[in-house]
């Protein structure tokens, strides 16, 4: 009688527990948005979003009036009969160019001030890498850098630029090092903003990092206070870190596929290395770095002044891991001047 009384009361707290477990549970999760919602937040134009060899890219090419006469041709050419263009017919394809790629889990958004900035000189290239911000993921989700480097052969190729200037931030840093090293003939200059690429905390040379089970969780749940204070990380000021900031980077994580695109990129990133190629590098290379960098710290920065030669390096006290965010202004007038 007694055990059956105990039973009775245990009852009401499971279905307690659970209700509690399934409310959590509802609170958490965290679904994709939509991409018409995304595209009604942050697409500038219709035209921006096209086919790049075999990737669909989210791309914005601004610059001096007539910098961009060849898109100008190109979007013509792929747009129905009729159709408005968006960007100025009046030409002068002799503004050099430059691109700019982005870091692990940012979009191309990351650059706004630099790029406009630099349009009055340049003609400025950003584009969301495969699975980040706008553009959807690799179609055979890859994402080695031998298929990034591929990526922005296609992307050159497509805007008639035989040589631009690559400018690179973190993951993308290491991106455009590479590119450098590899292709010489197609690189100007060099702008490496605490670039990735050498070893450290959960990357060996030679082998895929192993990714916790435990972030593969995200794909479901990321809550957006969760995502505020792992990003918190690459602010030395905490107000850097403002709600639209976080609002922007909560939104484009969530598009659709692009959780497990970083996912992807993360078990596919196997580092080399990178003094052998370091060495190849002859484009002019400025190193921008804040010296309060909490995930690559700018005492990395001997190894590329070491390696790359006639590389040079910038760097501000509190300042964190995203300079052209951070400090926007300071950095864009050191990296115009550097590009001019």
């Amino acid at each position: 009688m007694h055990t059956r009384g105990l039973r009775r009361m245990k009852r009401p707290g499971l279905v307690l527990a659970l209700t509690a477990l399934t409310l959590l549970s509802l609170w958490l999760w965290t679904p994709d948005v939509p991409r018409a919602t995304l595209e009604a937040r942050y697409l500038a134009a219709p035209a921006d979003i096209h086919q790049v060899g075999l990737w669909q890219l989210h791309v914005r090419d601004s610059g001096p009036p007539g910098a961009q006469q060849r898109t100008a041709q190109r979007t013509a050419q792929s747009a129905p009969s009729g159709a408005p263009s968006d960007v100025p017919p009046d030409a002068s394809p002799d503004a050099p160019a430059v691109v700019l790629l982005h870091g692990f889990g940012s979009s191309l958004q990351t650059w706004d001030a630099w790029a406009e900035g630099l349009a009055a000189t340049h003609r400025v290239v950003r584009i969301d890498l495969p699975g980040s911000g706008l553009s959807p993921p690799d179609p055979a989700h890859d994402y080695r850098d031998e298929r990034s480097l591929q990526l922005l052969i296609a992307l050159l190729d497509d805007l008639g630029l035989p040589r631009a200037s690559l400018v690179g931030h973190s993951m993308g840093g290491r991106i455009a090092w590479t590119f450098a090293a590899k292709f010489p003939e197609r690189t100007d200059k060099l702008v490496l903003v605490a670039p990735d690429g050498f070893a450290s905390f959960g990357f060996e040379y030679g082998q895929p990092m192993a990714v916790p089970a435990t972030l593969g969780l995200m794909r479901h749940v990321l809550p957006k206070p969760l995502l505020r204070m792992n990003l918190q990380a690459a602010y030395a000021q905490p107000e850097s870190l403002s709600d639209a900031l976080t609002t922007r980077y909560h939104d484009l994580i969530l598009a659709p596929g692009a959780r497990q695109a970083m996912l992807d990129r993360l078990a596919q990133t196997v580092l080399q290395e990178p003094g052998p190629l370091l060495r190849q590098i002859r484009a002019p290379t400025l190193l921008v770095w804040g010296e309060a960098d909490a995930m690559i710290p700018v005492s990395n920065a001997s190894d590329y002044l070491q390696a790359i030669t006639g590389s040079r390096l910038v760097s501000w006290p509190k300042v964190g891991h995203l300079p052209q965010e951070e400090a926007a202004q300071l950095s864009l007038k050191a990296v115009a001047e550097f590009l001019r």
